[in-house]
């Protein structure tokens, strides 16, 4: 079961990722997290009502409320990383997050094994040969790495602090909540900034609602991947859980070959493999 829930995590995040990505081609990147991320509060706003979740309330939510204010700029940041493209690299390199809690870890006093110090060095050698120049072609752009190291940074913190907000599912279900209204609080001040300075928050044309299936799987496939992760972390070991999360660029990657026809080069795909590779031997250390 660890396994299965895992691997449908893996799924969902990959698709929501590319999803995103995609949308920011055609709409504002703030505009498609705050689309997004409304349509979540919603639907978990109702699993809050209908599991009894407000009686998990308490200090411990103020956690996601720090996470809320994190999460729009992660996402922002990842959607135009994504936008920016190749995905195939940019999503390997955003899964760098999982060095977030090991530096928490760090700070606390646990000191990293082997593989984690082995995971550390392959992927920064990753970041290094993904983004670096090449000898043939345009390389990938520097603000698409450091737009992606940053995305990486945030959602790294938030899967600390979620990790700190609740200790139950229902409690998760209600951090996720305040997460998520925070996340369209804080979207929609960045927004409505945005426009005042002369932005855009809809594309020509007015808001797309062609798109609204679109924007609202999005959301969606991101609260159901918090949601299948949990029910994996609490059927077995979390360390057999996360390593097989984190394999979602690969989804990523996949839909973006299938649907867009990307094509990486040689040293490109070497260093997002290295990435991820790095990523996955800081999980499993």
């Amino acid at each position: 079961m660890t396994a299965l829930f895992a691997l449908a995590t893996s799924l969902l995040w990959g698709l929501a990722d590319f999803g995103g990505g995609l949308l920011t081609r055609r709409t504002p990147a703030l505009t498609v997290v705050v689309v997004s991320q409304t349509i979540a509060a919603i639907v978990l706003g109702a699993i809050v009502v209908a599991t009894g979740g407000w009686s998990e309330a308490g200090p411990r939510l103020w956690f996601a409320v720090a996470a809320g204010v994190v999460g729009p700029v992660a996402l922002l940041c990842f959607y135009k990383a994504l936008a920016l493209g190749p995905m195939g690299v940019v999503s390997p390199l955003a899964t760098l997050s999982v060095a977030v809690p090991v530096g928490v870890g760090l700070f606390l006093g646990e000191r990293p094994g082997l593989l984690q110090v082995a995971g550390i060095a392959v992927a920064v050698a990753g970041v290094v040969l993904a983004g670096g120049a090449q000898l043939r072609g345009a390389p990938v752009q520097r603000r698409t790495i450091l737009l992606t190291l940053v995305a990486a940074l945030g959602f790294g913190t938030v899967f600390a602090l979620i990790a700190e907000a609740s200790t139950t599912v229902s409690g998760l279900f209600l951090a996720l909540f305040v997460q998520r209204v925070t996340n369209v609080a804080v979207g929609g001040a960045a927004l409505y900034v945005s426009v005042q300075r002369g932005g855009e928050a809809l594309p020509q044309g007015g808001f797309p609602w062609a798109l609204l299936p679109a924007l609202a799987f999005v959301g969606l496939a991101d609260v159901a991947a918090n949601g299948t992760y949990s029910v994996a972390a609490q059927h077995g070991p979390v360390t057999v859980a996360a390593v097989l999360a984190s394999l979602y660029p690969v989804v990523t990657a996949l839909a973006a070959r299938g649907f867009l026809s990307e094509r990486l080069r040689v040293v490109q795909a070497a260093g997002a493999g290295l990435a991820l590779v790095g990523t996955l031997l800081l999980a499993t250390g």
